[in-house]
């Protein structure tokens, strides 16, 4: 063979030799969640381990026993001054109600304080000052949350009001969820192992993907009730969600 032809051969087959190394690792780095990979001994040893991925989801559904609750005041006045005056007593007035349900202290946070001018959308021109305090506190008994919210409301003076929901130890009920999710996890392995004709090994590895925290609902009390009819605020459910990855080894 002319040698500028060998020449030509071996640097065709580095050359591929090189794609098929990067597509090899490209494979290794980027597995989709259910992935089963099978190889020789001689594959096991190296990077791309002989092996079924799968993920699951778990989901435990449990009612809120806290409610997180935020109340706010607002004042305005023509001067910086003045406006933090009457901001100071509008918000003494409320905190003593809210202490007065029984919150302790501390449960109160206060979560937003601020003092500026005022604009008037029209010409952009300050007519005055305005002053805001928002408060958060955890209320305990979400049975009675309406009522509560109309208190702060028409005794308090509450001038902007929501609510949230939450648990007070979601821990149990994240690992309820978790033992969901790795078993949706193991039937999907056990499903792919039986389709691809392997059987399916031990855990090698989990690894929990979900965030923290929990979904809720947040709802805004803008109108409450007046008189004898308390505000309805349905708590509901409170869906926890757990996400995991398992990777299990082959079966001998």
């Amino acid at each position: 063979m002319p040698q500028s032809l060998r020449s030509l051969v071996v640097s065709v087959a580095v050359a591929t030799l090189c794609a098929l190394t990067v597509a090899l690792a490209v494979v290794a780095l980027n597995r989709p969640p259910a992935t089963v990979l099978i190889g020789s001994p001689a594959a096991t040893n190296s990077n791309l381990q002989a092996g079924i991925l799968a993920s699951g989801e778990g989901t435990v559904s449990k009612k809120p026993d806290l409610a997180i609750v935020y109340a706010g005041v607002n004042a305005k006045a023509s001067t910086a001054s003045a406006a933090q005056q009457q901001l100071a007593s509008q918000a003494n007035r409320l905190i003593a109600k809210i202490k007065g349900l029984g919150v302790l202290d501390k449960d109160i946070n206060t979560s937003n304080y601020s003092i500026g001018p005022n604009y008037v959308p029209s010409s952009g021109t300050p007519d005055g000052y305005q002053a805001s305090e928002q408060l958060v506190f955890k209320w305990h008994n979400v049975d009675t949350i309406g009522r509560t919210l109309d208190i702060l409301v028409q005794d308090g003076g509450a001038t902007n009001i929501g609510v949230g929901f939450g648990l007070n130890d979601a821990k149990a009920a994240q690992a309820q969820a978790r033992v969901a999710a790795i078993g949706d996890a193991k039937a999907k392995a056990q499903a792919m192992a039986s389709a691809a004709g392997v059987t399916l090994g031990p855990v090698v590895r989990v690894s929990d993907l979900s965030f923290s925290g929990y979904a809720s609902q947040t709802y805004a009390a803008k109108e409450l009730a007046v008189g004898g009819t308390s505000t309805q605020v349905p708590a509901g459910s409170l869906d926890i969600q757990v996400t995991v990855e398992v990777d299990f080894a082959i079966g001998a």
